[in-house]
């Protein structure tokens, strides 16, 4: 069978079965497409029957040889895993190239996050404005800092999905799995200005560009990225960086890991055990500053 029509059918299944997000389909299909001209460039191979370990190989060694990092050759070898899963189930194949592919080691990364100081001085000393624009642009960075919620979740949130009696809103997560989150009683008057001087529109959407239409990732990134530029360093500065900062927040104030797992949304505690390496570093510089010996 052609490979790119075995590419399509899986993306076909990832959005309409799978209903991945629009941002992973597209990581999905970049990968497969990368690995579709290798195979094409180099071994003039077309059909998916004729692809084998050594090939997948090959390509993975091409990819280190070219100075992609481990991290990024991982995900590609994930998607490949994903593909070939859906490729055995549709009979498509027989055999599965990928069990005998192994994973470049990489180095753990510690997930960046804003120090509290900074967020106070973000979100008590610096001026966003009073009009529609100013409020919007604070309630942007306060969700994320109070909830953790991704950017995909936040450009979605409805106006109905935010329960300003309960103190709650509820977020449509990935795979379409819904989750409840609480916020700090002192959001709510933010989220009542907003609402009330937000553009007249038709959609059921929270936020709002200045004309009243969805906001684009890219708008919400750019303006995430200016305001933390105001307080902070660090390299990198963009909603999921908020994100991070809610979880270590919260497990350096007693959160149960458990429950911050629940809150991000995440699919098991793996995922959620990588905010306990900053809680470590935090123990290790209280224990430098305060022992004797150290």
């Amino acid at each position: 069978m052609n490979i790119d029509s075995c590419r399509d059918s899986f993306v076909e299944y990832l959005q309409f079965e799978k209903r991945f997000s629009p941002h992973t389909l597209v990581a999905y299909q970049t990968d497969l497409s990368q690995f579709i001209d290798y195979l094409e460039h180099t071994y003039e191979i077309k059909v998916i029957e004729e692809v084998n370990h050594s090939l997948i190989r090959s390509w993975i060694v091409d990819l280190m040889n070219h100075k992609i990092s481990p991290r990024s050759v991982n995900r590609k070898i994930t998607t490949l895993k994903t593909f070939y899963k859906f490729l055995l189930r549709q009979k498509i194949v027989v055999e599965n190239p990928m069990l005998k592919i192994q994973s470049p080691k990489t180095s753990k990364r510690l997930p960046v996050f804003v120090e509290k100081e900074k967020m106070d001085t973000l979100l008590d000393n610096i001026e966003f404005g009073d009009d529609a624009t100013g409020l919007r642009n604070k309630l942007i960075i306060e969700l994320f800092y109070a909830t953790g919620m991704r950017l995909s979740e936040l450009i979605n949130l409805k106006e109905s999905d935010v329960d300003l009696y309960a103190n709650q809103v509820k977020v449509l997560g990935k795979r379409n799995k819904e989750r409840i989150i609480p916020f700090a009683a002192e959001l709510k008057n933010l989220i009542k200005k907003y609402m009330d001087s937000k553009p007249e529109s038709s959609l059921d959407l929270l936020f709002l560009s200045d004309k009243g239409k969805k906001m684009s990732e890219k708008f919400v990134y750019t303006s995430v990225k200016m305001y933390l530029s105001q307080v902070t360093t660090i390299d990198k500065k963009s909603p999921h960086v908020l994100r991070h900062t809610f979880a270590t927040h919260m497990l350096n104030n007693g959160a149960d890991l458990n429950a911050i797992k629940d809150l991000l949304g995440h699919a098991n505690l793996s995922a959620t055990q990588v905010y306990t390496h900053n809680t470590v570093e935090k123990l290790k510089n209280i224990h430098k500053q305060a022992h004797p010996k150290a």
